[in-house]
């Protein structure tokens, strides 16, 4: 049987013929072709044990011997990846980089899944960036002013997109590659050897796992990439995020899969709640609002993630810090102590670092981390023994009679609308009511109206919540954008778009396992842009 066609229909001109070169184009569809059917078979376990669970989590008998066996342990730490008490995280767009890269922060986090609307441009402009800033040429001008990377780089990891999006500009035979290993791909083979020859190393944050099966992929296409590239085994190293109740399950799992590549995991909060919604839809949440980091559940996860990593010589680095600094002194003095409180928390629990947003946000968390760590890079001695979590605790919800504020309500229908509507127009981190959200805020917003929805969860003054109810909410939010005049041509065709499709998600009978898929299918994976050229920095 002949060669399959391999077509690429986003612009290849200008500056991205430098990223799209034949021979990059070769090493990304040689990966998926060796690998491509496997993701498929996972992501087709993934839908049948939602669909088909007759019982509550556990921990597996399976993989026991691989819990209780003492010996094993991931890596000794790449030397720029021992000391990583912040890390800044962010869309690798040029002016945004450029802030990252000189914010202070030990580590930077390239995000091209849940900050990045995965245009065609976003991502091949991202990967721009991240050449341009190993090679030092990364500027940005706007208003009269230059910004430049202003000293020693932080180290650069990056966040490829989760196994279950494609990237469909890249076709093997008309099938559309996996968008995991097309921003895994395009990285290793622009900037690995780039990484290498500066003493640091490709260095990967891996989303969306559900299973070790799913981190033995990734290594074993660590294992090819580097063989393919002439790059020594081991080389490549990986954080992996737990943010789904079915990898909380399998920590200890997935760090032995990765363990000559890892590089520890890390608790994503948001998504790890969407994910109890997902595979629990009877369990009501409360309002997102309400369920902490000291919440039941979320402290036995996050426990038992620092103790897993500890025991295995591995990093466990802390959630997300969203705030945007306010300008008013007095919110802003009231939003740093609860970034403050927050990190307390996280290295009081072992935690060796942990993530912001903004930044602003990078000189409290260092200070946190700095007053307990002092001059060791991390905590990884604390084993925590004392630790001992339960597959109860880790399900231990507590959510009976749970009511919603309208507030609450009418907050989660603005972020979902407004977070759709700006990721449709191409922006992946979105400044909404002074936090900074993104893709795994605004899931967690929609699946919580859908529990609701589905559950006839009562208000807080007597009114289940329908989805009419919902859709009237939608229709006065756009009936305040429209009367204010803050919706040019373009503002209201995402909108509408993003309207539609929250309503066709919210109704559904099961809840829709992710908003970006069919909203990346339907309006974006169709969408190229003008190529990006030496004069023209992308915006932030």
């Amino acid at each position: 049987m002949g060669a399959e066609e391999v077509t690429v229909t986003g612009t290849t001109a200008g500056r991205y013929a430098e990223v799209l070169t034949p021979e990059a184009v070769a090493f990304i569809v040689a990966l998926d072709r060796e690998f491509g059917a496997r993701r498929v078979q996972l992501l087709e376990r993934r839908r049948r044990r939602r669909t088909t669970r007759t019982t509550d989590l556990d921990f597996s008998a399976v993989t026991r011997h691989i819990r209780e066996d003492p010996s094993w342990q991931v890596a000794l730490s790449r030397p720029d990846l021992t000391d990583r008490r912040v890390e800044i995280t962010g869309p690798p767009s040029r002016k945004m980089s450029i802030n990252a890269l000189n914010s202070g922060a030990k580590v930077w986090m390239a995000d091209f899944e849940d900050a990045t609307s995965p245009t065609w441009d976003n991502v091949i402009s991202g990967q721009l960036n991240l050449r341009d800033a190993l090679d030092g040429t990364l500027e940005f001008s706007a208003s009269n002013r230059t910004y430049r990377i202003l000293g020693d780089l932080p180290t650069i990891m990056i966040r490829p997109r989760g196994w279950h999006l494609p990237e469909c500009h890249l076709r093997i035979g008309g099938r559309a590659v996996s968008a995991s290993l097309f921003d895994f791909g395009l990285y290793l083979f622009h900037c690995g050897q780039r990484q290498i020859d500066r003493g640091s190393g490709p260095y990967y944050y891996l989303p969306k796992l559900e299973s070790h099966l799913e981190a033995r992929l990734w290594n074993d296409v660590f294992v090819f990439a580097q063989d393919y590239l002439g790059i020594p085994r081991g080389t490549i190293r990986a954080t992996v995020l737990i943010e789904t109740i079915n990898a909380a399950f399998e920590m200890e799992e997935i760090l032995y899969e990765l363990r000559e590549h890892s590089a520890g995991l890390n608790a994503g909060r948001w998504d790890y709640l969407f994910s109890m919604i997902k595979n629990r839809p009877d369990v009501v949440l409360p309002e997102r609002s309400q369920v902490t980091m000291t919440t039941p559940f979320m402290r036995a996860y996050t426990e038992l993630l620092v103790r897993t990593c500890h025991q295995r010589g591995a990093h466990a680095i802390g959630g997300m810090a969203a705030v945007v600094p306010s300008r008013d002194p007095v919110a802003a003095k009231r939003a740093l102590n609860q970034v403050r409180q927050d990190k307390r928390r996280e290295v009081g629990d072992g935690f060796d670092g942990s993530w912001v947003a903004h930044p602003g946000l990078v000189e409290t968390c260092r200070d946190v981390f700095d007053q307990w760590l002092g001059d060791e890079p991390h905590q990884i001695v604390r084993k925590r023994d004392d630790v001992r979590v339960t597959a109860r605790e880790l399900l231990d919800v507590r959510s009976s009679d749970v009511t919603v504020s309208e507030v609450a309500l009418r907050t989660n229908v603005s972020v979902a609308l407004r977070y759709i509507a700006a990721w449709l127009g191409g922006r992946g981190a979105v400044a909404l009511g002074g936090l900074m959200e993104d893709a795994a805020t605004a899931e967690i917003c929609r699946a919580q109206l859908w529990q609701w929805i589905s559950t006839g969860t009562l208000t807080d003054y007597g009114v289940p919540v329908s989805a009419a109810l919902v859709g009237r909410m939608l229709r006065e939010e756009l009936d305040v954008l429209s009367e204010t005049g803050a919706l040019d041509e373009e503002g209201a065709r995402c909108f509408g778009q993003a309207r539609t499709l929250l309503s066709v998600l919210l109704t559904e009978r099961t809840c829709p396992e992710f908003l970006t898929l069919p909203a990346y299918l339907r309006h974006l994976s169709g969408r190229t842009a003008a190529p990006v050229t030496d004069q023209a920095p992308v915006a932030a």
